[in-house]
């Protein structure tokens, strides 16, 4: 039998797998949402309404059917459909489209008086993006990649039911399932310190950056 330690090492290399991959892809959707919708500083219809569609197509999929349904192409890319290699392409996926969003809603906090001086002082749209969009939204978006690393952990222990390790798999093939109530809580209560320990740490992050 697996220990509760070494199970929670492998749920946050999980995430943190995850959240590079997905985390880096869903901020290029989002940052393309943003920048090319209308009255955008690269405003591009139909790359938006491509790239709109498809994650209004996949983001409100629930993932245990989502990491269902991409283990054949699991298979193909990783070499295997089911353990934490195929876990980590199946979370980064379903993540990309869900934080493209959060991406693009946090940008769109950004006041647009500060863009148009930029463009005023005659700055392209590239070095907009780099020095003033990113910037401005820097503390919301730390945010919404604090809830997305939340929604990670969720998502790695949704996804023990392919096969992959961690600590839902660890609750539920070790406690549930052998009627062991003490494997599960404990597993529980170390999720829960896990998330609360990330949730401070993101709100004292983006609190110092406000600041600035």
């Amino acid at each position: 039998m697996p220990t509760l330690l070494d199970q929670a090492g492998i749920m946050l290399w999980i995430v943190a797998l995850s959240l590079l991959f997905g985390g880096i892809a869903g901020l290029i959707l989002g940052l393309l949402l943003y920048v090319t919708r209308k009255g955008g500083i690269l405003q591009q219809p139909i790359i938006f309404w491509v790239i709109n569609i498809l994650v209004n197509t996949f983001r409100p999929v629930p993932f245990i059917i989502f990491i269902a349904a991409v283990q054949p192409l699991a298979r193909v890319v990783v070499g295997r459909g089911i353990g934490a290699e195929a876990v980590v392409f199946g979370i980064s996926i379903a993540a990309s489209f869900f934080i493209a969003r959060l991406v693009e809603q946090n940008l769109m906090s950004v006041d647009p008086g500060v863009i148009e001086a930029a463009r005023a002082m005659g700055a392209g749209p590239w070095r907009i993006i780099w020095t003033v969009i990113l910037p401005e939204a820097l503390g919301p978006l730390v945010l919404g990649y604090t809830f997305a690393i939340i929604a990670l952990i969720d998502m790695s222990a949704v996804a023990g039911i392919i096969g992959g390790e961690g600590l839902g798999n660890y609750a539920v093939a070790y406690g549930y399932r052998q009627f062991n109530p003490v494997v599960t809580w404990s597993a529980l209560f170390l999720i829960v310190i896990v998330v609360q320990v990330i949730q401070a740490l993101g709100n004292i992050l983006a609190r110092k950056i406000l600041r600035r």
